[in-house]
């Protein structure tokens, strides 16, 4: 038995025919949903990238207990748990937050891994003399714009190198048993930088300055034709994707993969362009754009290709799905559940530290914004106190303190650190209900007090069932469980 993950980041559903996207230029994932079987109900967890991937990890939330950050020394790691267990994992990723203070722990994770250089800001070619930048619109990071010219051709760029990794890993090894190959891609997060036969797929009329980067936050450009071009910017990069995600098609196919190798594709978010009149994810409410994600699954115990589903699904699931399928117990603190078989959630949380948090049964979407406008009081709980790009500072270790053990930190206790919310605390978007049959693309809030009711409940009894912190309750205007 074999597994392949690809993971790509900031890939929106609504730029993919198989969700119904017309103009997108991806016969590749339309390929794949002929082979596999297509989730309409998959929900973001923890936002944004690195909570996400704890969850691929761990099989459980993050977003409750601290905010961006790595594996904790009591965190069951999916990869390693596979390692120990005779199951060879192999990562090839372009991502560079796991080479940061805040991503530090999870690459050390898999059996080997290998990556590939300068996506976005990555600390890649030195150059003390400022680049050249053409007129633009949104950001403009100086190391990008030094990286840029590096990749003058595709085979340069990192997306290519990083499925030249795992085409490689293929060839070498489709003959073995018993491994888990996972190939991360940076793309199509921003910048939306891709070679000009993706771009010519996306004809323009549009003659404004570049724009390629859209700054997180509301969408103020008043450029004739900008939010467009930035959309096909975007579209170009995505069929970009599309190419790589069909030389791994083209590999399954080559090394007869498809009788005895699991295949899952999806992405730890979406990303908003212009929907709502927002740019990115994390500041906005999480609408469906960013909160309902794309995932395809070949699962040769249960052959369903070409079948959709609605039944609820995060990324939390992936790492339970992995484990079951090779034969490895989950972890007891594991709460995913096997995507291949007919296990079923009765709810999913999803949100960001700080931020708002958010439910869902599948048909209704409830959004709950914090009491105060700060989003406090909030804490890290941590052993491992780093953020992104630093160590935690003097303020927030001098106000540290011993917290008790939580359920699944192992009886370790944990560092229980002041914090503020991850960009901003949502408080200001307040109270949002939606009905996802009637309103899908959320545009009419619900003034429903007896079904408001019933989705706190389910809110908190699944914020109880990840042994929240008790301020969580507090900070949401929620009763504290008994």
């Amino acid at each position: 038995m074999k597994a392949i993950l690809v993971l790509f980041d900031s890939l929106q559903r609504g730029f993919l025919p198989p969700y119904g996207n017309d103009w997108v230029h991806a016969p590749n994932f339309a390929r794949l949903a002929e082979r596999a079987l297509t989730f309409d109900r998959c929900f973001v967890g923890s936002m944004p990238c690195m909570p996400a991937r704890r969850e691929l990890h761990t099989g459980r939330y993050n977003f409750l207990h601290r905010s961006w950050g790595p594996l904790e020394p009591f965190d069951d790691s999916m990869p390693r748990m596979l390692k120990t267990n005779g199951v060879y994992s192999h990562l090839c990723s372009d991502h560079g937050h796991y080479w940061e203070e805040g991503g530090c722990t999870y690459h050390t994770q898999y059996s080997s891994w290998e990556s590939a250089r300068g996506q976005e800001g990555d600390p890649w070619k030195a150059q003390l003399a400022d680049p050249e930048v053409p007129p633009h619109l949104g950001s403009a990071m100086r190391q990008d714009w030094i990286n840029r010219k590096h990749w003058a051709r595709e085979e340069d760029m990192s997306q290519t190198k990083v499925f030249d990794q795992a085409t490689e890993f293929l060839a070498t090894n489709h003959d073995h048993d018993r491994w888990f190959l996972q190939v991360e891609c940076f793309d199509p997060h921003p910048p939306f930088f891709a070679p000009q036969k993706y771009r010519d797929l996306y004809p323009t009329a549009y003659t404004g300055p570049q724009f390629d980067f859209p700054r997180y936050a509301r969408v103020t450009e008043e450029e004739r034709g900008a939010v467009d071009e930035c959309r096909r910017n975007y579209a170009a990069l995505v069929s970009m994707c599309d190419h790589s995600l069909g030389r791994i098609l083209d590999a399954m196919d080559a090394h007869g993969l498809w009788k005895d190798t699991m295949l899952i594709v999806t992405t730890d978010h979406g990303f908003m362009l212009g929907e709502h009149g927002w740019w990115a994810f994390v500041n906005q409410p999480f609408y469906n754009t960013c909160a309902l994600k794309p995932m395809f699954l070949w699962d040769p115990r249960a052959h369903q290709a070409g079948e959709r589903t609605d039944r609820l699904a995060q990324m939390h699931d992936v790492p339970v799905t992995l484990l079951e399928y090779f034969g490895v117990p989950r972890a007891a603190d594991m709460q995913g559940i096997d995507l291949g078989t007919d296990e079923t959630h009765e709810g999913a949380l999803f949100g960001v530290f700080g931020g708002q948090v958010n439910v869902t049964d599948g048909r209704y979407v409830y959004m709950r914004a914090p009491v105060a406008e700060d989003g406090q009081p909030i804490f890290n709980y941590t052993l491992m106190p780093t953020h992104m790009h630093r160590f935690f500072g003097p303020q927030e270790l001098c106000g540290a303190e011993l917290a008790p053990p939580f359920a699944f930190t192992k009886n370790h206790p944990t560092l229980r650190c002041p914090a503020r919310p991850f960009f901003r605390s949502q408080y200001e978007f307040g109270n949002l209900l939606f009905d996802l049959a009637a309103d899908p693309d959320e545009e009419h809030p619900l003034e429903d007090p007896a079904l408001e009711s019933r989705m706190i409940d389910l809110m908190a009894r699944l914020m109880a069932a990840n042994d929240a912190p008790q301020e969580q309750y507090g900070r949401m205007g929620l009763p504290t469980p008994r």
